[in-house]
């Protein structure tokens, strides 16, 4: 295969191809709205560039959307479309807030218990859906989707029961303890000028190195993915694709659910009251598409949409809105969804220039 052929195989090519039509959409946008592009893109830029400080907080941005990438990716590798992230991502940051709340242990103890806690919460909340799909043939998509919004409810719940709510009143729990915060030393902070500068982005790179090991070095990985290419085939090899299915939509659960203690742990210490859906779950879908389901690849991707957020909240200050964003990064999606529809295209015209 020539190199252009190679090139234009890649899914990494295909990746930056659509991250560059979103920009042109978006700009489009902007004028269309009477906004000058260029002012509005510099702006996103300094945002996220502009300083120390404001590529710190991309990073603490990115932490949870990388486990929630993760969670999505490996689903995808399994043959399972995860978009119960969300329902696991806020069972996950419940968990370790009611622990962080209600136990009190050093900081050494403290801390990794509200971790398993949340893993187990978000790996039950994934396997249930697993267990409807294997036993009752219940399609989990639409178990998924349910169970977001239950989590949704049920996060409600918790958050104003008395021993858990804010004794001053308002919407939102207790503050956790500081012995179940994941925050960076005093002097990291005043270093960087990020208050909530913390340890989950290096976190995410651990859990996302360890995915990678699983998946592509040991059997279990093996098995998983002999699932998702063709179930029949795997079933026929003598693989119990029940057992694995299970195993992948756990796994699946436990990384978002840490990925809400992440988010918790180290940037709100407490859970509020939710009156819309904060997305990490489905934006994690957009992260693990992005980086091509590749658990190295979504630390990137994490990154980057953190960045965008991040950035994307500055535009205020050349009055623009910060939902360009979305669109942004929905365009991304879109081009990358049909991205073979071009991979066919130029692959194609190049060999009739070959002819």
């Amino acid at each position: 295969m020539s190199r252009k052929n190679s090139i234009l195989s890649s899914n990494a090519f295909y990746t930056l191809l659509s991250i560059v039509i979103g920009f042109i959409v978006g700009a489009v946008l902007l004028a269309v709205a009477k906004i000058n592009p260029l002012e509005a893109y510099v702006q996103l830029f300094n945002g996220i560039f502009g300083k120390p400080k404001f590529m710190i907080w991309c990073l603490i941005y990115a932490a949870p959307l990388i486990f929630t990438g993760l969670s999505v990716a490996f689903s995808f590798k399994t043959g399972v479309f995860n978009i119960g992230a969300e329902g696991q991502f806020v069972v996950g940051s419940l968990t370790a807030c009611v622990l962080g709340i209600l136990i009190k242990a050093p900081a050494i103890i403290h801390v990794p218990l509200c971790f398993i806690g949340a893993a187990i919460a978000g790996g039950i909340w994934g396997s249930i859906v697993g267990l409807l799909k294997i036993k009752k043939g219940v399609n989990e998509v639409l178990s998924y989707i349910m169970f977001n919004w239950i989590a949704f409810y049920f996060s409600n719940f918790i958050v104003n029961l008395t021993v858990i709510h804010k004794e001053s009143g308002g919407e939102a729990t207790k503050d956790i303890a500081s012995t179940a915060r994941i925050l960076a030393p005093k002097s990291i902070i005043a270093a960087t000028g990020a208050s909530a500068a913390n340890w989950g982005f290096v976190i995410a790179i651990v859990f996302a190195t360890a995915v990678w090991f699983i998946i592509n070095k040991t059997t279990l990985g093996f098995k998983l993915r002999a699932v998702g290419f063709s179930n029949s085939a795997a079933k026929y090899a003598g693989i119990d694709t029940g057992k694995s299915f299970l195993t992948a939509m756990a796994f699946s659960g436990a990384l978002a659910g840490i990925g809400g203690a992440v988010q918790l742990m180290g940037m709100s210490g407490r859970i509020s009251q939710f009156s819309g859906q904060e997305g990490y779950g489905f934006q994690g879908i957009t992260v693990a598409l992005i980086a091509s389901s590749n658990p190295i690849a979504c630390i990137f991707a994490g990154i980057f949409y953190g960045a965008m957020k991040y950035g994307g909240s500055k535009l205020s200050l050349v009055n623009a809105p910060s939902e360009v964003v979305d669109i942004i990064m929905g365009v991304i999606i879109l081009f990358i969804a049909i991205s073979s529809l071009f991979r066919n295209i130029f692959l194609n015209h190049g060999k009739k220039g070959a002819v």
